[in-house]
């Protein structure tokens, strides 16, 4: 559950300014709440408590960010291939880590949960405020999909691939490349760590 210390008055207007429909406190305590992307943040004072299943979101506009690169590391997971699925990725700037995150998708094949990751990645990219993403992952057919190398044969996967090229034109400059299992080390726990948790 992240707890961002932030001025509760600026958070708001950074959330309003967003769109968001800003609510009353449940309690004397509580400033103001706000729910999107299946999460809620709570505004106490000095500071903002973003809780649910899909933080990242929320968490972003809250945070903020004047641009910059950002490296993007994603995996899928599924047991039974279709199966139980989940996601994992990472977001890695010049301070470390951004933020990362795990979750579970219902069934999936592994091809349709490494796409469903790189496009979860990505959305929070987006949200981040990056302007450049450079995306990085184990699965070379989704890479290589990617970047055009390959043909998408699989209407599922053909969608995942549309919305991931609509998604990298968000951004100034993107790139995508495929990397050893090991380097992609944290993403991939995640997303069992996803699975073990369900």
């Amino acid at each position: 559950m992240p707890v961002i210390e932030c001025d509760e008055t600026t958070a708001r207007e950074q959330l309003a300014d967003a769109g968001l429909d800003i609510q009353q406190g449940n309690t004397d305590h509580e400033r103001w709440r706000v729910e999107y992307g299946g999460s809620t943040a709570v505004a106490y004072e000095g500071k903002v408590v973003v809780q649910g299943e899909e933080t990242a979101r929320l968490e972003a506009l809250l945070r903020g960010n004047d641009g910059g690169r950002v490296h993007a590391y994603f995996d899928g997971a599924s047991r039974g291939n279709p199966g139980p699925a989940s996601v994992g990725y990472v977001l890695v700037d010049d301070s470390g880590i951004v933020t990362e995150g795990g979750e579970t998708i219902g069934t999936a094949t592994n091809n349709q949960a490494e796409y469903r990751a790189l496009i979860r990645a990505t959305e929070v990219a987006r949200d981040y405020g990056f302007d450049d993403v450079h995306i990085r992952g184990d699965s070379e057919l989704i890479v290589k999909q990617v970047r055009g190398e390959w043909d998408t044969n699989d209407p599922e996967l053909r969608e995942n691939r549309v919305r991931v090229r609509e998604l990298l034109t968000d951004f100034d400059d993107w790139q995508i490349e495929h990397v050893p299992r090991e380097i992609n080390d944290r993403a991939d726990q995640l997303a069992n760590d996803a699975l073990d948790d369900d």
